[in-house]
Protein backbone atom coordinates (compact mmCIF):
# COMPACT_ATOMS: atom_id res chain seq x y z
CA UNK A 1 0.00 0.00 0.00
CA UNK A 2 2.73 2.46 0.98
CA UNK A 3 4.74 1.43 -2.07
CA UNK A 4 1.86 2.37 -4.37
CA UNK A 5 1.38 5.70 -2.55
CA UNK A 6 5.04 6.61 -3.07
CA UNK A 7 4.81 5.51 -6.70
CA UNK A 8 1.69 7.55 -7.39
CA UNK A 9 3.17 10.61 -5.66
CA UNK A 10 6.36 10.26 -7.70
CA UNK A 11 4.40 10.03 -10.95
CA UNK A 12 2.13 12.95 -10.10
CA UNK A 13 5.02 15.16 -9.06
CA UNK A 14 6.90 14.18 -12.24
CA UNK A 15 3.87 15.29 -14.28
CA UNK A 16 3.79 18.53 -12.31
CA UNK A 17 7.47 19.10 -13.13
CA UNK A 18 6.60 19.01 -16.81
CA UNK A 19 3.42 21.04 -16.49
CA UNK A 20 4.68 23.74 -14.09
CA UNK A 21 4.78 27.17 -15.69
CA UNK A 22 7.05 28.68 -13.08
CA UNK A 23 10.59 27.23 -13.27
CA UNK A 24 11.08 27.51 -9.50
CA UNK A 25 7.96 25.43 -8.92
CA UNK A 26 9.23 22.89 -11.47
CA UNK A 27 12.49 22.50 -9.54
CA UNK A 28 10.60 22.11 -6.26
CA UNK A 29 8.42 19.38 -7.80
CA UNK A 30 11.64 17.84 -9.12
CA UNK A 31 12.93 17.67 -5.55
CA UNK A 32 9.64 16.04 -4.54
CA UNK A 33 10.17 13.38 -7.20
CA UNK A 34 13.57 12.60 -5.69
CA UNK A 35 12.10 12.41 -2.17
CA UNK A 36 9.41 9.97 -3.31
CA UNK A 37 11.94 7.88 -5.19
CA UNK A 38 14.12 7.79 -2.10
CA UNK A 39 11.10 6.58 -0.12
CA UNK A 40 10.60 3.81 -2.67
CA UNK A 41 14.23 2.78 -2.31
CA UNK A 42 13.90 2.64 1.48
CA UNK A 43 10.83 0.43 1.16
CA UNK A 44 12.77 -1.88 -1.15
CA UNK A 45 15.48 -2.24 1.48
CA UNK A 46 18.09 -0.13 -0.29
CA UNK A 47 18.78 2.31 2.52
CA UNK A 48 22.27 3.27 1.38
CA UNK A 49 21.11 4.06 -2.16
CA UNK A 50 18.21 6.09 -0.78
CA UNK A 51 20.54 8.24 1.30
CA UNK A 52 22.98 8.64 -1.59
CA UNK A 53 20.03 9.60 -3.78
CA UNK A 54 18.99 12.27 -1.29
CA UNK A 55 22.47 13.66 -0.76
CA UNK A 56 23.61 13.65 -4.38
CA UNK A 57 20.45 14.54 -6.26
CA UNK A 58 18.60 16.76 -3.81
CA UNK A 59 21.61 18.11 -1.98
CA UNK A 60 23.67 18.96 -5.02
CA UNK A 61 21.96 18.81 -8.38
CA UNK A 62 18.44 20.00 -7.55
CA UNK A 63 19.70 22.84 -5.35
CA UNK A 64 22.06 23.84 -8.15
CA UNK A 65 19.12 23.90 -10.57
CA UNK A 66 17.18 26.04 -8.12
CA UNK A 67 20.00 28.55 -7.75
CA UNK A 68 20.55 28.77 -11.51
CA UNK A 69 16.85 29.34 -12.13
CA UNK A 70 16.69 32.01 -9.46
CA UNK A 71 19.87 33.77 -10.63
CA UNK A 72 18.97 33.98 -14.30
CA UNK A 73 15.37 35.12 -13.74
CA UNK A 74 13.98 32.71 -16.31
CA UNK A 75 10.61 33.92 -17.51
CA UNK A 76 7.49 31.84 -17.87
CA UNK A 77 6.87 30.41 -21.33
CA UNK A 78 3.80 31.95 -22.96
CA UNK A 79 3.15 29.42 -25.73
CA UNK A 80 3.00 26.12 -23.90
CA UNK A 81 0.31 24.57 -26.10
CA UNK A 82 2.23 25.26 -29.31
CA UNK A 83 4.30 22.07 -28.98
CA UNK A 84 1.50 19.88 -27.61
CA UNK A 85 0.63 18.02 -30.87
CA UNK A 86 4.24 17.11 -31.65
CA UNK A 87 4.99 16.03 -28.08
CA UNK A 88 1.75 14.03 -27.98
CA UNK A 89 2.70 12.13 -31.13
CA UNK A 90 6.19 11.40 -29.80
CA UNK A 91 4.73 10.25 -26.47
CA UNK A 92 2.22 8.01 -28.25
CA UNK A 93 4.99 6.41 -30.34
CA UNK A 94 7.08 5.77 -27.22
CA UNK A 95 4.09 4.26 -25.38
CA UNK A 96 3.36 1.94 -28.30
CA UNK A 97 7.00 0.85 -28.39
CA UNK A 98 7.03 0.25 -24.66
CA UNK A 99 3.82 -1.77 -24.73
CA UNK A 100 4.92 -3.77 -27.77
CA UNK A 101 8.10 -4.72 -25.95
CA UNK A 102 6.27 -6.34 -23.04
CA UNK A 103 6.78 -9.90 -24.26
CA UNK A 104 10.38 -9.03 -25.06
CA UNK A 105 10.81 -7.96 -21.44
CA UNK A 106 9.45 -11.33 -20.31
CA UNK A 107 11.94 -13.01 -22.63
CA UNK A 108 14.66 -10.84 -21.14
CA UNK A 109 13.76 -11.92 -17.58
CA UNK A 110 13.69 -15.58 -18.61
CA UNK A 111 17.01 -15.25 -20.46
CA UNK A 112 18.58 -13.49 -17.50
CA UNK A 113 17.46 -16.27 -15.15
CA UNK A 114 18.82 -18.88 -17.58
CA UNK A 115 22.16 -17.13 -17.87
CA UNK A 116 22.43 -16.90 -14.07
CA UNK A 117 21.81 -20.67 -13.85
CA UNK A 118 24.58 -21.21 -16.40
CA UNK A 119 26.97 -19.25 -14.21
CA UNK A 120 27.36 -16.08 -16.28
CA UNK A 121 28.32 -12.85 -14.59
CA UNK A 122 25.94 -9.88 -14.74
CA UNK A 123 27.95 -8.30 -17.54
CA UNK A 124 27.92 -11.48 -19.64
CA UNK A 125 24.17 -11.88 -19.09
CA UNK A 126 23.53 -8.29 -20.21
CA UNK A 127 25.62 -8.77 -23.35
CA UNK A 128 23.79 -12.03 -24.06
CA UNK A 129 20.39 -10.33 -23.72
CA UNK A 130 21.32 -7.28 -25.82
CA UNK A 131 22.82 -9.50 -28.51
CA UNK A 132 19.34 -10.83 -29.28
CA UNK A 133 18.06 -8.96 -32.38
CA UNK A 134 14.41 -8.99 -31.27
CA UNK A 135 15.28 -7.01 -28.15
CA UNK A 136 18.11 -4.85 -29.40
CA UNK A 137 16.13 -2.46 -31.66
CA UNK A 138 13.51 -1.31 -29.10
CA UNK A 139 16.25 -0.94 -26.50
CA UNK A 140 18.33 1.27 -28.81
CA UNK A 141 15.29 3.33 -29.77
CA UNK A 142 14.31 4.01 -26.16
CA UNK A 143 17.84 4.85 -25.07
Amino acid sequence: MILSIFSILALVSALLVVRAKNPVHAVLFFILVFCNTSGLLILLGLDFFAMIFLVVYIGAIAVLFLFVVMMFHIHVAKEVLRYLPVSGIIGLILCILLLSGKEKMLFMAYTYQTTKELGFTNWEALVFILDNPSFFFPFCFLV
